[in-house]
């Protein structure tokens, strides 16, 4: 082999190797979801956006691509004072995602520590006009307003602040030792009330069960007694109707009077009998009753006796 065809041989690799390199650099494939700055002699010529792209060798040049999906970054813990002078500890986290890529890449040199250091100085301003109270309970405002001033502030560079967390807010442990006692304290009077309010239900349903339960058997001895009311009152006017349709004279109701005094005397419980006053009456009537009983003639004549006729007739005279 002579030396012209290995200088032939030379050559040829440097050409190929020219080749690809004008290639590699003349060709571009840009993923999905990002984005590409151009460049041609050194300022800004286009946004490249998914896809191939031809480029001009030596010419362009296409700076880092760009993330365009939305990105989650977590800062630090950060020390902020509130309103009270108290120091409370606080972990941000931020959801952002580049809408313009020029201005992300002109307008700023480093995004993320842009992001960062605005939340940082945003937390503090908003934190610092709420006591510790209000820093605890008040996330959801604290968020509101972290990603309002993010979102306006960050606009220029092409960047949109969708989402403001707080992760965790940690007081100092004095307080939060005192916020625990605070918190069982508040626990142990809530028990209690709730203690005492139970058993001041079960008093009142109490009181108002044996409340009915009295109405209820008052009602029903009532109710018995004007039953039974009723029943004697119906007895009594049975034995009235049949005393007076027997039509019963002054002698039945002397001899049914008689019968009802021993029955006065029944019982053991009976230690003394007291004789009413209508005894005389009702005897009276009783031997008013036998005195003017008078025997059957016929009958005395069967039996071969004369009958006295009250002092006349002929027994009566001494003469006969």
């Amino acid at each position: 082999m002579g030396t012209g065809t290995a200088v032939l041989i030379v050559v040829l690799a440097v050409l190929v190797i020219f080749v690809l390199v004008v290639l590699v650099k003349a060709v571009k494939i840009v993923p999905q979801a990002r984005a590409g700055v151009v460049e041609r002699l050194g300022k800004y010529q286009r946004t490249l956006t998914p896809g191939l792209t031809i480029l001009i060798p030596f010419v362009d040049r296409m700076l880092p691509l760009l993330d365009l999906r939305e990105q989650v970054v977590s800062f630090p813990p950060q020390q902020v004072i509130t309103e009270d002078s108290l120091v409370v500890s606080i972990d941000t986290v931020v959801y952002f995602q580049v809408t313009d890529a020029r201005a992300a890449t002109y307008e700023i040199a480093n995004y993320i520590q842009g992001v960062e250091q605005l939340t940082i100085t945003t937390l503090r301003n908003v934190v610092g006009g709420l006591n510790l109270e209000e820093a605890l309970t008040s996330r959801d405002q604290i968020n509101g307003q972290l990603r309002g001033v993010l979102d306006e502030a960050t606009g220029r560079w092409g960047i949109r602040v969708s989402r403001v967390e707080l992760k965790t807010i940690a007081p100092p442990l004095t307080i939060q030792d005192s916020m625990e006692k605070q918190m069982r304290a508040e626990r142990e009077r809530r028990a209690t009330v709730l203690t005492a309010e139970g058993s001041k239900q079960s008093q009142i349903l109490t009181a108002e069960g044996r409340r009915q339960a009295a109405i209820l058997a008052a009602e029903g001895d009532a109710k018995a007694a004007i039953l039974r009311a009723d029943g004697e009152a119906q007895a009594i006017a049975k034995v009235f109707g049949a005393i007076h349709k027997g039509n019963p004279d002054q002698k039945l109701l002397a001899y049914q009077y008689l019968q009802t005094l021993p029955k006065l005397a029944e019982g053991s419980s009976n230690k003394v009998w007291i004789i009413p006053s209508e005894l005389g009456e009702a005897l009276k009537g009783v031997g008013s009753a036998l005195g003017d009983f008078v025997p059957d003639p016929k009958q005395h004549s069967a039996n071969g006796n004369v009958p006295a006729q009250n002092g006349t007739g002929p027994s009566a005279d001494p003469k006969a």
